[in-house]
């Protein structure tokens, strides 16, 4: 070789050693997850056994030995063979409602209004004339006589104090007579449109609204100020992060909280990622309209692009709007909360400034009726359809004939698994056995092709996710009960379960190319548990504990010291 090529051939050689040296030189990492069994459901559903994690992105997934000899990391954890799963994300709860829940009486599970009405005794005992008396939870399928319970029980215990208890659901209020009297609700009071004042015998109100009717009892209550608003919301986003939450779809928000919001995340206070939904049309909406669409505030933790409206009421205080009667109240077809032309100026003001319409349709008219909608303004538009990703929330009652409707026209079904498994005892005396084939009808509908997002209407369910994924598996409740899972031709698949938790929750946000699977690229928002959910028996899901939460790669909750090993 000629000295002129010797010179030329020097430097290509040089530069080839200093490309090898550097790349094979271990890289840094913030954090390294290793011998984990982790399921990242990319395409190829990969089971890795180790994540490199840098700053706030997973930067590499694969083997422990290779992840090990690529990148060195002062914090390197042990998982012990501990499963790893994408981030959980919660498709439809309400983040103040659940700290609520936390602070006031929670009557979830209680038994009877007698039993009730002890608890509310206790509380008042602890508070002065006047102050009222806040609770949410009870529920009257659970108990004995499963009627709606009276003024009359809470007036015997708490004459001087006015008492405000929502159902279960948040469709039904159960008042004292002193919050009717401040409320100034009368026999001459009459029904809104959209609400009901259950009313006894005699025409007076009996203590019980329904639906808009709960709008009569607002202007008398004491409003939260803001130091309450941040306490609940932390409350309730440290509650998440504990069950491996990493985001949350919070369904119905003012601008009140959208700013507490970020006060929290600006102090880097908040633990998991909101993804906040306006509260219908209003003073809010006016904003957003104005000043658009807000993603991705505070690296990644807010995005608001969606509208929360709705359609009807619920199935349990027989507010679920429905194309026939209730099989167990002649004449009762539910109520229709909002008119189709209020539906339709939202929907073509949510389209032309590229909003996400999120609506809650519960009986077979509520979602006939909003399928309707959807389609008549989004066939207006010359863009795609499927490119709006407008959602309906609960589709727990559907006729056949509309469940093909959500593959065809783009629409995405959010859907709670456990609403199923708290509703089977007495849902089929409300729909009758032809009708309630139709709901809660979750394989149906991913069989036309649907992805379905899914979630806990915490505080209406409970906030753990597993329960969730739990019930869309088995369709059972916690005692295994029924035997074969009610209407078991219905049940998803564990890996559909997760999904719904995870990469489909991620996609109904517009977010799949940020998270809800394990890849180099992504977030690094990941949720560990002691017990391998896609292996076990399938009543062990429900005592699997979540071991770790992180978000945007950092640790926001530990159960326990996991093993720290370095290089």
């Amino acid at each position: 070789m000629s000295q002129t090529r010797w010179w030329i051939f020097i430097p290509i050689v040089i530069v080839a050693l200093v490309y090898y040296f550097i790349r094979s030189a271990p890289r840094e990492a913030g954090m390294l997850l290793i011998n984990g069994t982790i399921y990242t459901f990319d395409s190829n559903n990969t089971v890795a056994q180790a994540i490199a994690i840098s700053d706030n992105k997973i930067v590499a997934v694969g083997t422990s030995e290779d992840l090990i000899r690529a990148y060195k990391s002062d914090n390197v954890i042990d998982l012990n063979g501990k499963t790893v799963l994408p981030g959980f994300i919660d498709g439809h709860a309400h983040i103040l409602g659940e700290g609520g829940r936390l602070q006031t009486l929670d009557l979830v599970g209680t038994t009877s209004s007698d039993q009730i009405a002890g608890m509310v005794r206790d509380r008042i005992m602890k508070f002065k004339p006047g102050q009222w008396i806040i609770g949410r939870g009870w529920d009257q399928n659970n108990w004995e006589v499963k009627e709606f319970p009276t003024r009359d029980v809470l007036d015997k215990i708490g004459p001087d104090n006015p008492v405000l208890l929502r159902r279960v659901d948040g469709h039904a209020v159960w008042l004292n007579s002193k919050a009717i009297q401040l409320a100034n609700i009368t026999r001459e009071t009459k029904d809104p449109e959209g609400g009901k004042i259950i009313r006894d015998n005699k025409g007076d109100p009996s203590g019980i609204l329904v639906d808009n009717g709960i709008n009569l009892i607002d202007n008398v209550l004491p409003p939260l100020t803001k130091d309450e608003i941040e306490q609940r919301l932390k409350l309730a986003m440290e509650e998440c992060a504990r069950l491996g939450l990493t985001e949350v779809h919070d369904m119905g928000v003012d601008l009140e909280t959208i700013s507490i919001y970020k006060k929290l995340i600006d102090k880097g206070e908040c633990p998991i990622r909101i993804y906040a939904v306006i509260d219908g049309p209003g003073e809010t909406w006016k904003y957003y309209l104005k000043n658009g669409k807000e993603i991705g505030y505070g690296n990644g933790f807010l995005t608001v692009r969606a509208i929360k409206l709705y359609v009807d009421g619920a199935l349990g205080s027989r507010g679920a709007a429905l194309i026939d009667s209730y099989s167990d109240d002649p004449g009762n077809r539910g109520l229709t909360v909002t008119s189709e032309d209020s539906l339709k100026q939202t929907c073509q003001q949510a389209l032309e400034n590229g909003f996400q319409v999120c609506t809650h349709a519960i009986g077979d008219r509520g979602n006939h009726i909003i399928l309707n909608v959807y389609e008549k303004i989004l066939q207006s538009t010359s863009k795609e359809i499927a490119s709006s990703r407008w959602r309906i929330e609960h589709v727990q009652v559907l006729q056949p004939g509309d469940i093909p409707r959500f593959k065809a026209t783009g629409i995405l079904p959010s859907m709670q698994p456990t609403h199923a498994t708290s509703d089977m005892d007495w849902a089929e005396a409300r729909l009758g056995p032809v009708r309630i084939k139709g709901a809660y009808a979750w394989k149906s509908i991913l069989n036309t092709g649907v992805h379905i997002i899914g979630g806990s209407d915490f505080p209406v369910e409970f906030v753990d996710p597993l329960l969730g994924i739990y019930a869309a598996i088995m369709r059972q409740d916690k005692s295994g009960n029924p035997s074969s899972g009610w209407y078991p031709k219905q049940r998803m698949s564990r890996e559909e379960a997760v999904k719904c938790f995870t990469q489909w929750a991620a996609y109904g946000a517009f977010q799949e190319n940020e998270k809800g699977t394990i890849e180099a690229g992504k977030l690094a928002d990941i949720t560990i548990l002691l017990k391998d959910i896609m292996e076990v028996k399938e009543i062990e899901i429900l005592k699997t504990e979540i071991e770790m939460t992180i978000v945007n790669g950092k640790i926001v909750y530990q159960k326990n010291q996991i093993q720290d090993s370095h290089n």
